[in-house]
């Protein structure tokens, strides 16, 4: 990966972070981007290989234009399309305004993102791009975290197609989906949670997912706990399977 340019958005906390680090120890050039622009120059101070700053708000379309304008010109090896977050509790009950700006991160933002990035890569005639979605959305509907639940299912059923179309074509780009369970972040925090499973590392996750990147797999699950539980939930019914998914949401907004 020496002398490459990757690209991460959502990179000043999390698992966008810790791509970061991941890349630069890898000697990578890197462009990041989030809200926070005093996290982001802390992490450039850290990080010990070129890094290119952008503030942008991606729930602002405009914004994820301009985002792309400011790269168009750059040689982008990796893109790393992370930026998002959640939200917790009954559908009637969760801030509007909230979900309508997730929707606006985790499905638009991700989507111009993603397709600019296609083209640019199709041009260039290389490239590799890791949509990060969820494990949410390898399940049918998540109860008590509906519409986070259902941006997931969006990024996962995209990349799939998107994957199938570039392997049609003998394309040497490579597209793919991160399906992590629970990650110990700042996530929790963001989607209102009060109580969640017990998370994989952020170190280990990416690690998980540069490996699935190299071994060009579309949906990359990271754990072998969660692969386990993605493989068994398609033995059961739908119907019980939604009654255990909303079980453990629930558990989630207990006390809140």
């Amino acid at each position: 990966m020496k002398q490459k340019t990757v690209v991460i958005t959502g990179a000043s906390s999390g698992i966008g972070m810790e791509f970061a680090r991941a890349f630069s120890k890898m000697g990578c050039r890197l462009i990041l981007t989030a809200r926070r622009k005093e996290r982001l120059e802390k992490l450039r101070e850290e990080l010990g290989t070129p890094c290119k700053i952008i503030v942008a708000d991606l729930s602002r379309e405009g914004e994820c234009y301009q985002f792309f304008e400011n790269i168009a010109d750059e040689p982008v090896d990796v893109f790393i399309n992370n930026a998002g977050f959640g939200t917790c509790g009954k559908f009637d009950e969760t801030d509007l305004g909230k979900e309508v700006s997730m929707i606006n991160v985790n499905i638009k933002a991700m989507h111009i993102l993603f397709k600019k990035m296609v083209i640019k890569m199709k041009k260039q005639g290389y490239g590799r791009i890791l949509n990060v979605a969820s494990s949410a959305g390898l399940l049918p509907a998540g109860p008590y975290m509906a519409t986070y639940y259902a941006t997931k299912s969006y990024i996962v059923s995209i990349t799939k197609a998107v994957a199938e179309e570039l392997k049609e074509l003998g394309s040497n780009i490579y597209v793919g989906a991160l399906c992590p369970g629970p990650v110990d972040t700042e996530f929790n925090e963001n989607a209102d949670v009060i109580f969640a499973l017990r998370g994989i590392t952020p170190r280990f996750c990416v690690k998980e997912a540069i490996y699935g990147m190299k071994k060009k797999q579309v949906i990359i699950v990271p754990s072998l706990k969660m692969k386990l539980a993605v493989m068994g939930q398609k033995l059961l019914p739908s119907n019980i399977l939604m009654k255990i998914v909303a079980k453990q949401q629930k558990k989630k907004t207990e006390n809140s």
